[in-house]
């Protein structure tokens, strides 16, 4: 064999060797990106995180993990009464969808090794934009109910509005700490019922009221089942807040108006928003009579089927308030990323509901700690890639769509 032919020899062994340790590398960099990625929500059993999800909480890597937990653990009523929504469940998916069309225009070379995420609302400094949205009858899904909600909020500092309707009394909520506590109401038909709601309310230490004005009758939720009733004739879901008024005849009050916002001025002190406001129209009227603040919402989809998602309602809201009084939105919210984009809409704060509450069925407190510090950590990723430092400089600057 000649020297050239020993030399061809060797180019073509090292050759192979490099096409190897390519393979090899692509292999490793195709592993590490699945592995990175929510496909590992389809990984074998014995995984960490496997079909039916994380086996522990912080195992999860998304708040739509922590969903396969609380689908796994859930009985099937109960998941209906948290999934379902109005007629064909449009406006829930829409809800999602829409945030997937608003792109985010990233600014670079911005010096993002300090982020603030603080707001202040009504004079009071919250660490983060993001506060849980009122979901009643939270024993569905842990025995604690909203207690366990409320000691995961407290430990993260985050603000929680708590549903008229929870389980466990706005009184024993306050006791975990929770800073602040804002109600929520359902104006009932007997307006002795509502006045002690506020009462109790008040004696609790909260500062705001949040009056749901999109539920004068319950939406059309067909894949909602008559368990939920059943429990609540038989006694099995108490409704803290009401205890001692006697029956309640309708929780909900068809006749409401906007004298509304002055009879509760009348009778208690703190502030007045309005949850459900998805049109210019209503939010100049809030203005004009003397609301406080208003919370985009479309209920997650479970009142009207709309078809309008509250992050396509947010600017024209936005737009007639003019600065007057804080705007906050809910329903939809998934993502750090969908929280910059209703800040950068002009959201001043931004409420999450289904995605707290998956924590809670799958892992109680830890589960609505961890999907607390999972939205946290998205919105501040997604602030240092975009090169913003402060939440009051997101503006729609920032996005497009």
């Amino acid at each position: 064999m000649t020297h050239l032919d020993r030399s061809s020899d060797t180019d073509t062994t090292a050759a192979a060797h490099r096409a190897s340790d390519a393979a090899a590398l692509a292999r490793r960099d195709f592993l590490t990106w699945v592995g990175a990625s929510s496909l590992l929500a389809l990984a074998a059993p014995g995984c960490a995180l496997g079909p039916s999800g994380p086996r522990r909480a912080a195992d999860a890597m998304n708040v739509g993990q922590l969903e396969l937990a609380a689908r796994a653990k859930l009985d099937h009523d109960a998941w209906l009464y948290l999934a379902g929504g109005a007629d064909d469940e449009r406006t829930v998916a829409r809800n999602v969808e829409a945030f997937r069309e608003i792109g985010i225009r990233a600014r670079r070379l911005v010096d993002v090794s300090s982020v603030d995420t603080s707001v202040e609302l009504f004079g009071v400094t919250h660490r983060t934009p993001i506060l849980l949205c009122p979901v009643g009858f939270q024993q569905l899904f842990h025995r604690e109910a909203e207690v366990v909600s409320a000691r995961a909020a407290a430990a993260r500092r985050h603000g929680m509005i708590l549903s008229s309707v929870s389980n466990r009394s706005v009184g024993e909520v306050a006791r975990t700490g929770v800073s602040p506590l804002w109600f929520q109401l359902y104006p009932t038909t007997d307006r002795r019922i509502t006045q002690g709601l506020l009462q109790r309310a008040e004696d609790a230490g909260c500062e705001v009221v949040v009056l749901t004005v999109d539920a004068p009758v319950l939406g059309n939720r067909e894949r909602q089942h008559t368990k939920l009733a059943d429990m609540l004739a038989m006694g099995d879901l108490p409704l803290g807040n009401y205890e001692g008024f006697g029956e309640i005849e309708n929780e909900f009050d068809p006749t409401m108006t906007w004298d509304m916002v002055d009879w509760l001025h009348d009778h208690c002190d703190m502030r007045v928003v309005l949850k459900g406001v998805v049109t210019a129209e209503d939010a100049e009227l809030a203005v004009a009579r003397g609301a406080d603040g208003l919370v985009v919402s479309n209920h997650g989809g479970r009142q009207e089927e709309s078809d309008r998602a509250t992050i396509e309602c947010l600017p024209e809201v936005v737009a007639a308030v003019d600065g007057a009084m804080p705007v906050l939105l809910d329903s939809g919210v998934r993502r750090g990323t969908d929280i910059f984009k209703a800040l950068a809409l002009g959201a001043d704060a931004v409420c999450v509901g289904r995605p707290y509450i998956w924590g809670l069925a799958g892992f109680g407190q830890p589960g609505v700690e961890h999907a607390l510090d999972l939205l946290d950590a998205e919105l501040v990723r997604i602030m240092r890639l975009a090169g913003v430092t402060r939440i009051a400089d997101i503006d729609a600057g920032f996005v497009t769509g």
